[in-house]
């Protein structure tokens, strides 16, 4: 079967790592990577050459041509410009390399300060065990796309020693199963996200259990509420617990069954009948009493026969 390969990955002046695997596939699919790397001449014709043999040189040398072709096709025209003056194709790929990705010092700083990083995570009491997992994935990825060999088993370790202690059973019930020096991540991953979803379910099921539990608590409330009436019951309660509470004994009246702004007997307050400071109407002596009804109906009785 004939296999057409899709058009080169274009390089735009980010992510350059990711555009170099992209890249150097391309190039091994069209059996033009070798030509990049070793940049090396096909060896010239004997004498007297074949059909054959003609043939084969002729595409020998076309090879570096297509590669150049396609490390072109490859990137943006701002970038050609960069490599439009280069004779081969390693000398144009070398010449990206070291503008993009930096000097072998620059990429040694840069894997520090990665795996530096790596080390340095732990996971969020927020997050599942897969966003932990993807978060601690992309660094080990930048660090795989600077060249260095990084082993799933470090991340499988790396996992299991910075998990929440929630997980401590979940990995003691695996180590008791399981090698875990061989276990592959996405097992591990996979079986800590099972034993999230099912601590999910049961909370889930708990919260239904204490809504339904609560509303049947209200229901029974609300018919007592009908026969007994207990805010009637509440309300009388409070007031004896009000005369029964202890205050201060307050300077003017002695008394220690109400609070100050309270008091009939303040200093400056006025009664409305005497009009004299120092007691409300309600406590006042000087206010008038009140005659009789039929003491009344006689002085009236005898103003009229005067």
């Amino acid at each position: 079967m004939s296999f057409s390969p899709p058009p080169p990955p274009v390089f735009a002046g980010e992510n350059y790592s990711i555009w170099d695997v992209k890249m150097r596939t391309y190039l091994q699919a069209h059996n033009l990577w070798n030509v990049v790397q070793n940049d090396t001449e096909p060896p010239p014709l004997r004498a007297n050459p074949t059909i054959t043999q003609i043939r084969q040189y002729n595409e020998d040398c076309a090879k570096k041509y297509k590669a150049m072709s396609c490390l072109q096709s490859g990137v943006l025209d701002m970038i050609f410009t960069r490599i439009m003056a280069c004779d081969s194709p390693k000398q144009a790929w070398d010449k990206l390399k070291e503008e993009f990705q930096g000097s072998e010092k620059t990429r040694q700083q840069q894997l520090i300060n990665l795996r530096r990083n790596f080390e340095n995570l732990r996971m969020k009491e927020s997050e599942t065990v897969k966003q932990y997992a993807d978060r601690i994935m992309a660094t080990v990825n930048n660090i795989r796309l600077l060249g260095d060999d990084f082993s799933d088993q470090r991340v499988v370790e790396k996992v299991i020693t910075t998990l929440p202690e929630k997980y401590e059973s979940k990995i003691s019930s695996l180590k008791d199963s399981r090698d875990l020096s061989t276990i592959p991540l996405t097992d591990l991953i996979n079986a800590l996200y099972a034993q999230e979803q099912r601590r999910a379910n049961r909370m889930e099921e708990y919260s239904e259990g204490a809504f339904q539990a609560r509303g049947r608590e209200g229901s029974n409330s609300s018919s007592s509420f009908k026969g007994n009436k207990p805010w009637t019951e509440k309300k009388d309660k409070g007031k004896k617990e009000a005369t029964k509470r202890k205050f201060p004994p307050y300077a003017h009246c002695k008394k220690t069954n109400h609070l100050e702004k309270y008091c009939w007997y303040k200093p400056d307050i006025q009664c409305r009948g005497c009009k004299q400071l120092g007691h409300i109407k309600k406590v006042c002596k000087n206010k008038p009493k009140p005659q009789l009804h039929h003491q009344n109906q006689a002085q009236t009785a005898e103003d009229v026969e005067a």
